[in-house]
């Protein structure tokens, strides 16, 4: 567990998501917040996430003088202007002196949100210091925060301690007063009539990503009819916002197996989900969903902006049962798994 009150750590990260999502909603309308910035090693950086660095930044240097951190985060400044993966706070800390490491990525979704398309979400896990052997498994605290359109009046936000369930609550984004928020995977069996998707969100991947469903589909509802649909899909450009739409109970399988497709197809690993991106998947386990790395074995990796992370998500264990099968063969047949 965490060496600092993890109720502290909750209060704190909500606090500047709370920054982050003022910040989004005062800067709806500004011209020019899809343009392109810079790309670095994990994605391409816009107008939008670059006005939240010095947030970020300021927040971490507020909180390390209380409590010394390492924080992770896509797009950081080191002292000599160069791009780097992790700062420690207060600067001049040795990085093994600090008491936690801290995985932020505080807009997960900026292609939507910048076009005022859809929500995007802040988020946040907190682990023990462990230095570079720190993984996602280390997480024990975990926060993340709608960040919403400009249609929206109201957005909900989620945290987790690990072993105490998690919670969430609904705020009215007029008053800012909130109210607790029941969420809760589907206990449906079956993904007939209900929203599975497999990842296919760019160029690249697509092809093996639809014929995964495809498969998956035919396995497990029977042969394609085009007369009907009872399999739905929704390409939300957002792991956070994936993981919501299982806790919520809106979707029943999700898998993003962009790193196996690029295997596959031997090809240089491209644009996929990053451990950042997976930093409040303990939210999500402790709903109830169940989050694996797609071949079986549970979601797991380093603490870092970078290494690329496979994943499947499945509201229960029901529906685990029946689908991780299929998708193993599949694997297996690709030469992914043995």
């Amino acid at each position: 567990m965490l060496p600092i009150d993890p109720n502290e750590v909750v209060a704190r990260l909500q606090e500047f998501q709370r920054t982050v999502r003022a910040m989004i909603v005062r800067g709806r309308g500004t011209a020019d917040q899809h343009a392109i910035t810079r790309s670095s090693a994990a994605d391409t950086i816009y107008q939008i996430d670059t006005a939240v660095e010095p947030l970020l930044v300021a927040f971490c240097e507020d909180w390390g003088r209380q409590t010394p951190l390492v924080l992770i985060a896509e797009g950081l400044e080191g002292p000599d202007g160069q791009e780097v993966t992790s700062r420690v706070f207060p600067h001049g800390t040795r990085e093994q002196d600090v008491k936690i490491r801290v995985i932020i990525d505080p807009i997960d979704g900026t292609r939507a949100i910048m076009y005022d398309k859809r929500s995007a979400w802040a988020l946040a896990g907190v682990a023990p210091n462990k230095g570079p052997a720190t993984r996602l498994r280390d997480i024990a605290v975990a926060v993340m925060t709608e960040l919403p359109t400009s249609k929206m009046g109201a957005a909900d936000v989620l945290w987790a301690i690990k072993g105490q369930g998690a919670k969430a609550q609904r705020v009215d984004l007029a008053s800012g007063t909130a109210a607790p928020l029941l969420l809760r995977p589907s206990p449906a069996t079956s993904i007939d009539h209900g929203f599975a998707s497999v990842v296919n969100f760019f160029p690249a991947t697509k092809r093996l990503a639809a014929e995964t469903m495809e498969a998956i589909a035919a396995e497990l509802v029977g042969p394609p009819d085009s007369r009907t649909a009872t399999v739905f899909d929704d390409q939300y450009i957002c792991t956070g916002g994936q993981f919501y739409e299982l806790i919520a109970g809106h979707d029943r399988f999700i898998a993003d197996l962009r790193p196996y497709f690029y295997q596959i197809q031997k090809m240089p690993e491209g644009l996929c989900c990053h451990p950042y991106d997976c930093a409040t998947w303990l939210i999500a386990e402790e709903a109830g969903v169940i989050l694996t790395d797609g071949r079986g074995g549970p979601l797991d990796g380093p603490l870092d902006t970078t290494t690329g992370m496979p994943w499947a998500g499945y509201a229960n264990a029901e529906l685990r049962r029946k689908i991780e099968p299929v998708l193993q063969r599949l694997l297996r047949e690709q030469g992914v798994m043995k």
